[in-house]
């Protein structure tokens, strides 16, 4: 199964965060991705304002879905997202399922 095609699963506060190189093993499957410190992020454009918020609400649905929620910065025609599995101060399995559930959509 892909990461894609998987299901994010609550995390216990005591789940260890991935290891570094846990998380650069997993980032093959969302290239487009790139880890810093703590998250991974990516900056998508679109032509207008209008399309990106078109993009925050497609997002916004998935989080709600799969109760995984990104941090989300937008400047007119750029998003930024961010994910990082708060509760564990770092980053989980979920973080790339939800990377990939976006790239999907992008």
């Amino acid at each position: 199964m892909t990461l894609a095609e998987s299901k994010c699963a609550p995390c216990r506060a005591d789940t260890p965060p991935l290891t570094a190189e846990q998380a650069e093993e997993m980032l093959e499957e969302v290239p487009m991705w790139t880890l810093k410190d703590n998250a991974i992020e990516r900056e998508f454009r679109f032509n207008d304002f209008r399309q990106a918020i078109d993009f925050v609400t497609k997002v916004a649905d998935i989080a709600e879905q799969q109760d995984h929620h990104p941090d989300i910065h937008i400047s007119y025609n750029k998003v930024r997202l961010e994910l990082s599995t708060h509760k564990i101060g770092g980053l989980s399995e979920n973080d790339f399922i939800m990377a990939a559930k976006i790239d999907r959509i992008s």
